[in-house]
């Protein structure tokens, strides 16, 4: 595009939102969402906003390392080409392993599994998309004969009923949500919402099915029996493309709806509600993600949904279908490149001897894996346990990311040899690595990624790539070629995609599903130049969309599609335990390496925590914005409190993002137990049980400050970032004799450089600074024996600026704003930084709806993720009106 703009992807979630970037003069860079884009058609999410927030160097590795110590390059990629050459030689090809993420592009994946595979003669290389969706990859292959994805974005546009099981679409896939949401202004269509936490996506659900955890299997052999009674089920299809029809309705019907009733928690009557409306309702999308696919029994799941949309023929046609939409920006294109441990490049199959021959042809490697490798949860047992003696470990940070998360560092700790590719210096996993490598970042690379309805779309550079940052095909390819392996000479991305390309035709004929080969012979300015398109794509096809499974012809051996028996999981009860649940919040990303960069992002949520059902609280003496100590033999984490009835008694919900950087004590996953589906090998990362007591704090306190505070003398902290600096939580069990202390050791540099103004009430044990150099505040400290209640977004706003007279100062020690400086209140929208105070101001103006806000403020008429949050606030003002 003219003007300095650059077409790219979004890195963030599934639905590969085009983004449109600016340079500006001032060094800055102006995002936008792309109109011409079809996934997103110019709207961007919260996340996708702030892009240009989070792309400061600071904090970035920007050279190798050795040991702690700054390396040449040829001297990084030296030791790592001689260390996995000797672990090789001396314990077996199968001692080395790569952990890969769907942040890479994919021909950083393509060249990782080439590499792997095909050289090192090991299928030990793993994604953390195993993390998020491979049970719905194990459920596509039993049933359709490959990893395909029938569903594309419009069918949400053209469906009359969408079935959101397990998928807070509002927060976790915020384009689509908005796409659904104006389809349902606009057409009418129904939405279910299947989920046992009310979500915000439940904002335009018609019913929202309030499930047991795990019993999804159940609910939906039971919409199959029903199908069936109700002669809705397409018997012509079943009997012309299908296969194992008897043999999973037999499965399905031990289960009677009285029995589904008590498994998934639900009446009988929301059960024939939900199972008439789907029945009479020919164009049905059944959307799913983590719910479904984090659990033991994930895969089940997933065939138990496409189960039923078999029995009704609704696949391959608009409006209908099964649909898994996944967390990563790549994680469909690591599948694509066999990313996964018992994948084949190209959608081939490892286990097949003919395949395996296809692709050593086209490589002209050496040799190529015949056995799947370790999966992600069994390849860190297995560094744990001396197995694997060298790990190379690419753009994740699994120290945070996997079950039983202290194990994992444990584990990584022990191992002889670790690399770790990353952009960030200082994260969980880059503390225990022997070689660092400094990756380029989004902005910076340039490649593919494919979208959650198989769109393969650009990522395009738009920044000098800093310092010695190089791209991770690079480092993979240099690698190769030290270990004196010929087939990695490229010398641009373009060229990697050409080759994947023309991997997916090798012998294809419409064999496989997945076939791009009409770009095999792509040049670099055609590359440069690629508009978004959907696979596949065969040679002599450019340009032709299909929609797979049409023709009632699937990628099985005879064509046909196979039902798949699934059985209902067993509930699992407690007496005192809670049942925790993980998972995504709104503005913030994976374990926050980029979105912790951004202020705006922050001001929604700015520390770790803990959803508890307010009949669970009382129980366990859980205090809202108190502290709780969550803990399992697995481990301990210290939340903040959230009463609310959105999750059930029983139940709890926590997010999975902080890490040892941003909170003294907040990784979940530590807590989770390694439990996997059998078939998948994907983590149960929703299922721990867990004790739940209050942590005995004696005092609190929250500050905010032009540099970042010292936490270390806090047993609980958590930092955000500020407009102009950062803010901090913290609390500590011992007793806080004098708050000056904490004082002196958050900013030990502060000493005589500062003035202090200090208020003092001994009787209520409160306490509150401000640091001023000159007639700048360069801090200010609010301390207290409870929980501190003070207007944090107007106190953050505060630091950097000038103070010159004394009313000023007294006023911002009182924690109160002026009426020419409002305390804009925590941010509810955070594409348009709109804040809780500004919603309420409007709704006293009589606004009150969440469409009239949205007039009134802008808020809500972007992503509109921050809608229910709207509505809820104009319904607390309602309630405190009525009383």
């Amino acid at each position: 595009m003219s003007g300095g703009t650059v077409r790219t992807t979004c890195p963030y979630c599934g639905v590969g939102c085009g983004v449109l970037a600016t340079r500006n003069a001032d060094g800055s860079v102006a995002i936008a969402g792309d109109p011409d884009h079809p996934a997103n058609r110019g709207r961007l999410c919260s996340k996708g906003s702030a892009l240009g927030e989070t792309l400061s160097l600071d904090g970035r590795l920007l050279a190798p390392s050795i040991d702690g110590k700054r390396a040449a390059w040829d001297d990084a990629l030296d030791l790592v080409a001689k260390r996995f050459a000797d672990t090789i030689a001396e314990h077996g090809r199968d001692s080395v392993a790569l952990y890969v993420s769907g942040q890479l592009l994919t021909e950083d994946y393509y060249a990782a599994n080439k590499l792997m595979k095909g050289y090192l003669g090991s299928a030990n290389i793993d994604t953390n998309s195993r993390l998020c969706m491979a049970s719905s990859v194990a459920g596509h292959k039993r049933a359709f004969g490959s990893d395909t994805v029938p569903g594309t974005y419009e069918d949400l546009e053209q469906a009359d009923l969408v079935v959101l099981v397990g998928s807070n679409l509002a927060w976790c896939h915020p384009i689509l949500y908005q796409r659904l949401s104006d389809a349902k202004a606009k057409r009418g269509t129904k939405v279910i919402v299947i989920d046992p936490r009310r979500t915000s996506t439940c904002e335009i659900a018609d019913r929202h099915l309030a499930i047991a955890p795990d019993s999804d299997v159940a609910l939906f052999n039971g919409l199959l029996v029903t199908l069936v009674g109700a002669h809705a089920t397409r018997r012509d299809y079943i009997e012309r493309h299908t296969t194992g029809f008897k043999e999973a309705f037999d499965a399905a019907s031990r289960m009677s709806v009285s029995a589904v009733a008590r498994a998934t928690g639900l009446s009988q009557l929301t059960l024939r509600e939900f199972y008439d409306l789907f029945a009479r309702t020919e164009r049905v999308v059944t959307v799913y993600s983590q719910g479904v696919n984090q659990s033991v029994t994930g895969t089940d799941k997933v065939n138990a949904i496409i189960n039923c949309h078999l029995a009704t023929g609704r696949i391959g046609k608009p409006g209908m279908g099964p649909f898994s939409v996944t967390g990563q920006p790549n994680a469909m294109g690591g599948r694509e490149v066999g990313g996964l441990a018992n994948m084949l490049a190209a959608h081939m199959d490892l286990a097949d001897p003919k395949h395996r021959e296809i692709v050593q042809t086209f490589w002209g490697s050496p040799t190529v894996a015949d056995s799947q490798g370790l999966k992600a949860v069994d390849m860190f047992e297995a560094v744990r346990d001396g197995r694997i003696k060298a790990l190379w470990i690419m753009a994740t940070n699994p120290v945070v990311s996997m079950p039983q998360a202290d194990r994992v560092r444990a584990a990584l700790k022990a191992c002889p040899f670790v690399v770790v590719s990353d952009v960030e210096r200082h994260t969980d996993t880059t503390a225990l690595a022997h070689v660092l490598l400094p990756s380029a970042a989004w902005g910076e690379k340039d490649g593919t990624v494919t979208n959650s309805e198989r769109r393969i779309s650009r990522q395009r550079s738009f920044l000098t790539v800093p310092d010695e940052a190089r791209p991770d095909w690079w480092q993979i390819a240099e690698v190769a070629k030290r270990m004196g392996f010929a087939g990695f000479a490229w010398q641009s991305p373009s060229e990697i995609f050409a080759e994947h390309a023309g991997l997916t035709g090798a012998e294809n004929n419409g064999t496989r599903d997945l076939d791009i080969s009409a770009h095999a012979g792509i040049t670099p300015d055609a590359f440069d130049a690629l508009e978004p398109f959907q696979w596949p794509q065969p040679a002599g096809e450019d340009g032709r969309e299909a929609r797979f499974f049409a023709d009632g012809r699937f990628f099985t051996p005879d064509r046909r599609a196979r039902f798949v028996p699934t059985a209902a999981a067993n509930s699992v009860t407690s007496d005192h335990r809670l049942r925790l649940n993980t998972g995504r919040i709104r503005d913030q990303w994976h374990t926050m390496t980029r979105t912790a960069k951004s202020a705006r992002l922050a001001g929604h949520i700015a520390e770790p925590f803990v959803q508890v059902h307010p009949d669970d609280a009382t129980r366990l003496g859980l205090q809202a914005a108190g502290l709780a100590m969550l803990s399992n033999t697995h481990g301990t984490v210290v939340l903040r409190v959230q009463v609310t009835d959105r999750v059930a008694r029983g139940q709890c919900f926590a997010p999975m993002h902080w890490t040892d950087r941003f909170a003294s004590n907040a990784r979940v996953d530590a807590l989770v137990p390694a439990n996997v589906d059998p078939i998948s090998g994907q983590p149960a990362l929703k299922h721990a049980m867990v004790e739940a007591t209050p942590f005995p704090a004696r005092w609190f306190a929250f500050a905010a400050s032009v540099d970042q505070p010292v936490t270390s003398g806090a047993d609980y902290w958590a930092l955000a970032r500020g407009k102009h600096g950062w803010c901090a939580e913290s609390a500590g069990g011992d007793d806080l004799l004098d708050p000056r202390v904490l004082l002196a050791r958050s900013w030990p540099a502060a000493g005589g450089k500062c003035e202090t103004l200090a208020y003092h009430d001994r009787a209520r044990g409160e306490a509150r600074f401000a640091l001023f150099e000159g007639d700048r505040l360069m801090a200010a400290l609010f301390v207290g024996l409870r929980p501190v209640a003070c207007a944090r977004s107007f106190i953050a706003d505060q630091v950097g600026q000038r103070f010159a007279d004394t009313a000023g100062r007294y006023r911002l020690l009182a924690g109160r704003p002026g009426a020419d400086s409002p305390d804009a209140g925590p941010i509810v929208c955070a594409c348009m930084e709109v804040g809780r105070s500004a919603i309420i101001d409007a709704i006293r103006g009589g606004n009150e709806t969440v469409e009239a806000v949205g007039a009134a403020t802008r808020a809500g008429t972007n992503c509109g993720s921050c809608r229910a949050e709207i509505g809820a606030v104009i319904h607390a003002a309602r309630l405190a009106h009525a009383s």
